[in-house]
């Protein structure tokens, strides 16, 4: 394979897209956490055109007035395109507003492009984007329609020291948290329209103390029971070892070929 190297423009460098993963157009977005950037997703963005996935990255650029900028082209019938998000304001906690974002970006992907799939993944607290745009616009068949979404380190019922209830555990079998916070409990009515097509995928990380020295395992695992049994699948992997801290999940070769299976394995 030859050198591979993606910028923050979308600038790739002798690539090609290996035939052991499935060639498809639906482009994979990347949704970094609280205080991040894109620059945060190219560990991983590099690992997947490295591998063979994709030989097309660009840029989703949003100011914090809402404006999406796409900086790179994604050429017609592009396999595998993969666009890393950027919140220029990654330091708001109004997640109905970065609800917004999420849903400015699929629709600047989709006047431009035409999508009518994507696939998401998102670190950290771009879980909770993720999740104020489905609550929001999980009805909505206008938009792009989510296929597959990996959560990875999802802060749902909030963060060690900040927000998290104290003493948080869950029910395994329903995934049903013991105290929920003011923003968990908005999202409950996914209860009831979470996206049935989707085939969702739980990351989370395991310090050998029931957390990633972050998010505890079961804010994380508190996702099970806003979907409800609703998702066409949905599967939960705990990551142990170095990587399962927070900030090295999605700078691991480890979740890379995970992710890789996930969303392109054939």
């Amino acid at each position: 394979m030859a050198t591979v190297c993606v910028g923050l423009t979308g600038t790739i460098v002798h690539a090609d897209v290996s035939s052991k993963y499935v060639h498809s157009t639906t482009p994979t977005l990347f949704f970094h956490g609280y205080g991040s950037g894109a620059h945060a997703e190219k560990y991983m963005v590099n690992g997947f055109v490295k591998a063979g996935v994709s030989k097309t990255v660009i840029t989703a650029d949003v100011a914090s007035n809402g404006t999406v900028t796409l900086k790179g082209k994604i050429a017609h019938n592009a396999i595998n395109p993969l666009v890393m998000v950027n919140f220029d304001n990654s330091r708001t906690t109004d997640y109905a507003l970065q609800g917004q974002w999420v849903k400015n970006v699929l629709e600047e992907l989709q006047a431009q492009y035409h999508f009518k799939k994507v696939n998401i993944e998102a670190h950290s607290m771009g879980n909770m984007a993720v999740m104020y745009y489905l609550l929001a616009n999980a009805g909505n068949h206008n938009l792009p329609q989510i296929q597959k979404q990996v959560a990875m380190a999802g802060t749902f019922d909030g963060a060690i020291g900040w927000n998290e209830p104290a003493s948080l555990t869950i029910n395994k079998k329903t995934g049903k948290p013991s105290s929920m916070n003011d923003t968990y409990q908005k999202l409950l009515p996914l209860r009831h329209r979470y996206p049935t097509q989707i085939k969702l995928l739980n990351i989370y990380g395991d310090l050998k103390d029931g957390n990633d020295s972050q998010v505890s395992n079961a804010s994380c695992q508190s996702l099970k029971y806003l979907i409800n049994n609703r998702t066409r699948s949905y599967r939960e992997i705990k990551i142990t070892g170095p990587d399962a801290k927070h900030e090295l999940l999605h700078h691991s070769p480890q979740v890379n070929k995970i992710l890789i299976k996930f969303f392109w394995g054939k």
